[in-house]
């Protein structure tokens, strides 16, 4: 019982750090098209539309390749950004990219 409480700690301390919060913003490098500013102000409710293993299978920063292809199939951020739920991504470049 020792183990299992402390494994749940450690589970919900890791999910905390792991998080984005309201307040915060990530910045990923985009590539050739320019950085993209995760903006927690944007992105916060609720916070199972991106922390699920359908959308994101692994939430922790850098250990999943986010590509354009992946979000033009409708993955990553793509599941959200199709043009009904989210504003499309496909030829809003500067909406998430900084240009250089």
């Amino acid at each position: 019982m020792k183990l299992f409480l402390i494994g749940l700690l450690l589970l919900a301390a890791t999910g905390t750090a792991l998080a984005v919060y309201r307040s915060q913003s990530i910045t990923y490098s985009g590539g050739g098209a320019g950085a993209v500013v995760f903006s927690g102000e944007h992105h916060s409710q609720p916070c199972s539309n991106c922390h699920n293993p359908e959308v994101f299978p692994q939430m922790q920063q850098g250990a999943t390749p986010i590509t354009m292809k992946a979000i033009g199939d409708g993955k990553l951020c793509g599941s959200c950004h199709n043009g009904s739920q989210a504003f499309t991504s496909q030829g809003n470049c500067q909406r998430c990219h900084d240009q250089p």
